[in-house]
């Protein structure tokens, strides 16, 4: 990301929602995902599932390895969404989480407890941030894309350029410091100051949202999450 936004982004305070960046050596601790984009329903597993080099993929923007491309779907509440089609009591529809339909075909992966706990931390800045279940599901499908929503730290020559954190933001671009970009909440405030300052960004595609504020190399591929994103925050809201 190249734009310069820093005069979108407030003083941001941080507090328990802070969580410590992976470098190279917590990304190989987790082991080796390279998964490419799959029909797999993603479960909230008790710990790391098959690695997370697929984050350094997507982050970098390589292609995915096709070895992965046969594994089965695994069923689960928080991606398969509700049978009947009705929202939980109290949570956001689907109307209301997708309101311009799907763009493409979509994917999904497993998550494990340190991607559910920063997708609590993009749900709870979208609250904050007052861009609602919408904004919402547009900032989980985003780090989704980006990092596979892990909160990535500098990863030597797998970088692209300086970014890092779940929204892969650059601090030479103005997004705050190192440790800013890799603390999940002002990550996810940042990124949602940008989209706020994009007018008319809830009648926009999630795709087209996205990209305005990330100005990716691959401005399509923010689409392919929508769905999962969508059951996520609406699990979460």
């Amino acid at each position: 990301m190249k734009a310069d936004f820093t005069r979108w982004l407030p003083a941001i305070a941080k507090d328990s929602y802070r969580k410590t960046a992976l470098s190279v050596a917590g990304v190989a601790a987790l082991g080796g995902l390279a998964l490419a984009p799959t029909a797999a329903a993603a479960p909230v597993t008790s710990g790391p599932h098959q690695g997370a080099v697929a984050a350094i993929d997507l982050a970098t923007g390589k292609a995915a390895t096709s070895a992965h491309q046969d594994e089965q779907p695994v069923e689960s509440g928080l991606t398969t969404g509700s049978a009947t089609g009705k929202p939980p009591a109290g949570k956001p529809s689907r109307d209301q989480l997708i309101p311009h339909g799907i763009e493409g075909a979509q994917s999904r992966i497993p998550l494990d407890d340190a991607q559910l706990a920063n997708a609590r931390a993009i749900v709870h800045a979208a609250k904050k941030s007052g861009v609602g279940d919408r904004g919402a599901v547009i900032g989980v499908a985003t780090s989704l894309q980006e990092s596979k929503l892990y909160n990535l730290g500098h990863l030597g020559a797998y970088n692209d350029h300086d970014s890092q954190g779940l929204f892969q933001q650059r601090p030479s671009s103005g997004w705050g410091t190192p440790d800013q970009v890799t603390d999940p909440e002002y990550a996810a405030t940042a990124f949602f100051t940008a989209l706020k300052n994009i007018g008319g960004w809830q009648d926009l595609p999630l795709t087209t949202a996205a990209q305005t504020v990330q100005v990716s190399a691959y401005p399509y591929a923010y689409a392919q999450w929508e769905e999962q994103a969508a059951d996520i925050v609406q699990q979460l809201w």
